[in-house]
C-alpha cells in the first residue's frame, strides 16, 4: 500500500552516481537530501569500511535496513541508498511501498571506468585487483539487477537529465 509521503529513493550499483544525482535532484525540487551511507555512519559512529571490517557485512546490512526504515518519517526527501540496499531483506519492496524508486542504470563497462579510481574507499572492491574488477562488477551487477529493475523509474545513469527526472517524479506523485 502506497503512502502519501513524498520520498524518492535513488538505487543503483556503486559508482552509478546516486549521491550526486540525489543532491542535484533534491536541489532542483527544493527537497531535503539524505545519503543513507552517511546516515549509517552517523548512527554507528564509524565509517562503513570500519563497520565491514570490525562487525562484518551481515551486521552492516541489518543496520542499513534499520536506518532505512527509520527515514520514512521524512517528507519531500530524496534518499540515495547504498548499492546493496535494495538487494537485502525486504528493502526494495519497502522502498516501493513508501516512496518512488529510481534506478540509475549503467553498463558494467561504464561502472568499471568510474570505480577504478575509487576502489580503496569501497569495502566490496577494495581487495580486488584492477584487472579482476570488470569480471567482479559484471557478476555482482547480474545478481543485483533483478532488485534494481523493480524500481518504478529506470533511467540511463550516463545521460541523466535531472529536470526530466523531476518532471517524471512529480507526475508519479500526482497520480498516487
Amino acid at each position: 500500500m502506497k503512502t502519501e509521503k513524498n520520498i524518492v529513493y535513488i538505487v543503483g550499483f556503486m559508482g552509478s552516481g546516486k549521491s550526486t544525482a540525489g543532491k542535484k535532484l533534491a536541489s532542483s525540487m527544493s527537497w531535503s537530501f539524505i545519503d543513507l551511507d552517511r546516515r549509517i555512519e552517523e548512527v554507528a559512529r564509524k565509517t562503513i569500511p570500519r563497520i565491514f571490517s570490525e562487525d562484518g557485512e551481515e551486521h552492516f546490512r541489518k543496520t542499513e535496513s534499520e536506518v532505512l526504515k527509520s527515514l520514512t518519517d521524512n517528507n519531500s526527501t530524496i534518499i540515495s541508498t547504498g548499492g546493496g540496499t535494495p538487494c537485502h531483506g525486504d528493502n526494495m519492496d519497502y522502498m516501493n511501498e513508501t516512496g518512488i524508486t529510481v534506478y540509475l542504470k549503467l553498463t558494467p563497462e561504464q561502472l568499471v571506468k568510474r570505480l577504478l579510481n575509487s576502489s580503496g574507499e569501497r569495502p566490496l572492491i577494495k581487495d580486488i585487483p584492477d584487472e579482476k574488477l570488470p569480471e567482479f562488477i559484471e557478476k555482482k551487477l547480474a545478481l543485483r539487477e533483478k532488485y534494481y529493475n523493480k524500481a518504478e523509474i529506470i533511467v540511463d545513469g550516463l545521460s541523466l537529465n535531472i529536470e526530466l527526472l523531476r518532471s517524471i517524479i512529480y507526475s508519479k506523485s500526482a497520480s498516487r
